[in-house]
């Protein structure tokens, strides 16, 4: 059931929020009635869940097969040292339960083959992607192409990151294949080449705000926009994004306005 007001100890919680214009209390009671599922609990899945639960997203569902490891808490701060061997999703539960009691975590230690993530995915309002595996992310925008559902894509490495939204509900909106179709794997990881704490923060929280705007109806989402952050220079680039009218997962959608 939808929830339709707030007690005294909510509206204090999320004051902040409801006095924003963009907001108010009927933003808030979209966030607080909205369903997230968030792939990776990693660098910016810990970022990004931590504020989409602080922000009162009703239900989070958080899908990650990995364990934490002494080298995680470099930079995946939902985890601790008391952490250390849990799931990535039991441990991140438990954070977010201390931080916010009224959250409804789904905790999915998997790693999601086609069948689950299809189902899963047509069962929320926001996928976030924060995962760190060419496949997954393929997977990941298949389901949400097939089931018309935003995709928040963040990535970082070294001290670079990169943050856009693919949502097939707008005609000229790519998806994540249109931009990266390629059959092979990625070759770069944060094992093999390194990244930088703060920048996974940077980029997870900006996932974060952009469901939160998604999800409120606030704002303009990154939808055909990508942008580029460069953690050593402190700059952003914006590039324009365009659809691949040859793609192979979203080429069946209706074309946008003035493309023949």
């Amino acid at each position: 059931m939808a929830k339709t007001t707030f007690s005294d100890a909510e509206l204090l919680r999320y004051s902040r929020h409801i006095l924003l214009p963009q907001l108010d209390i009927n933003g808030q009671l979209a966030i607080a009635n909205a369903k997230v599922l968030v792939v990776g609990v990693g660098g910016l899945g810990s970022a990004a869940v931590q504020y989409l639960a602080a922000a009162g997203v009703g239900r989070l569902l958080l899908a990650d097969h990995d364990t934490v490891e002494l080298s995680n808490l470099q930079r995946q701060v939902i985890h601790n040292e008391q952490s250390l061997g849990l799931t990535k999703v039991e441990s991140a539960a438990r954070a977010i339960g201390l931080l916010n009691p009224e959250v409804k975590v789904e905790a999915i230690a998997a790693l999601l083959q086609e069948p689950e993530l299809d189902a899963l995915v047509a069962q929320v309002d926001v996928v976030l992607d924060c995962c760190d595996n060419f496949e997954t992310r393929k997977a990941v925008n298949q389901a949400c192409v097939n089931h018309g559902k935003p995709l928040v894509s963040g990535a970082a490495i070294r001290l670079e990151g990169q943050l856009t939204v693919f949502d097939v509900r707008h005609p000229d909106s790519p998806c994540y294949q249109c931009l990266y179709d390629v059959s092979g794997g990625e070759t770069m990881t944060c094992a093999q080449s390194g990244v930088l704490s703060p920048l996974v923060g940077v980029i997870g929280t900006s996932q974060a705000l952009e469901a939160l705007k998604l999800i409120a109806g606030f704002g303009e989402a990154l939808v055909g926009r990508l942008q580029l952050y460069d953690a050593a220079y402190g700059s952003w680039r914006e590039l324009k994004l365009r659809r691949d009218p040859e793609c192979g997962v979203c080429r069946g959608r209706a074309a946008p306005c003035g493309e023949h």
